[in-house]
């Protein structure tokens, strides 16, 4: 009996931590950088085809569609679908990714960026391995914890690591250690050193937090808004609102060929 259909039905129940927030994750997440799609070209066996699960709003998404000649960007949600920067490349899907309902050996590079952690792990390796075609790429990358500055970081960790703890979900420590702890049954690859950098002014900068699941947690949980708790906190430690300031996230990536 084929049970695709009911897979793609079961799948639909997802954590949905982003929906509600889904215009400002657009606006306000950083950008993955260009040197990181060029290298994924670079090692796949062809850039016919490239699919990005999890997309979100299309961060990863556009990055490919400089080199594949098409991407298919699927993610639960309807609200991020529907905020999704848009490209005559990229063709938008809001369908969970262990259940693309693409066709079977069709995608060269298959990728998971910021989003490995949310994914019913082994319903979604079967799909990785059924949608590759000879010869894949398939990639997880994730950026950690954002330093800007000595005064700066130690808010952010007292934020992240002591105020927001109880609000971070669980998956999240999959973020933190960079993927290590999840199974991976690709032929793992050695990857170089990348990160993501931004010079940003204040007011980005204090966005792209209001974008952080556990902060939307507290909001929706206990009605507090963090951030407007330490606002002045906050921009003391920036100084001058109206300088810019470079903020770095490293990236960590697992990249396998699928076989």
């Amino acid at each position: 009996m084929n049970t695709y259909g009911k897979d793609v039905e079961m799948s639909l129940s997802f954590k949905d931590y982003f929906s509600n927030i889904s215009q400002s994750y657009r606006q306000y997440r950083p950008v993955y950088p260009k040197e990181l799609f060029k290298w994924l070209a670079g090692i796949s066996p062809r850039c016919e085809t490239a699919l990005d699960c999890g997309c979100g709003t299309g961060q990863a998404s556009l990055g490919l569609a400089a080199y594949f000649q098409k991407v298919y960007a699927v993610d639960p949600s309807k609200a991020q679908i529907a905020n999704a920067v848009q490209d005559p490349k990229i063709t938008y899907m809001a369908v969970p990714a262990e259940a693309t309902g693409l066709p079977g050996r069709s995608s060269d590079l298959i990728v998971a960026a910021q989003s490995l952690h949310w994914f019913d792990i082994d319903r979604f390796y079967r799909e990785v391995s059924r949608v590759a075609s000879d010869g894949a790429v398939f990639s997880a990358f994730s950026y950690g914890l954002v330093t800007v500055n000595d005064k700066i970081d130690e808010l952010l960790l007292h934020l992240y690591y002591d105020v927001l703890a109880p609000y971070w979900p669980p998956e999240r420590k999959k973020v933190d250690d960079g993927y290590r702890s999840m199974s991976f049954p690709f032929r793992e690859i050695a990857v170089p050193s990348f990160s993501m950098k931004a010079h940003w002014g204040l007011d980005r900068f204090l966005g792209y937090l209001s974008t952080w699941s556990a902060a939307e947690e507290m909001r929706s949980k206990r009605g507090i808004d963090i951030l407007d708790m330490m606002d002045a906190e906050l921009r003391y430690a920036w100084g001058n609102a109206s300088e810019t300031k470079l903020l770095v996230w490293p990236l960590h990536l697992r990249v396998g060929i699928v076989e």
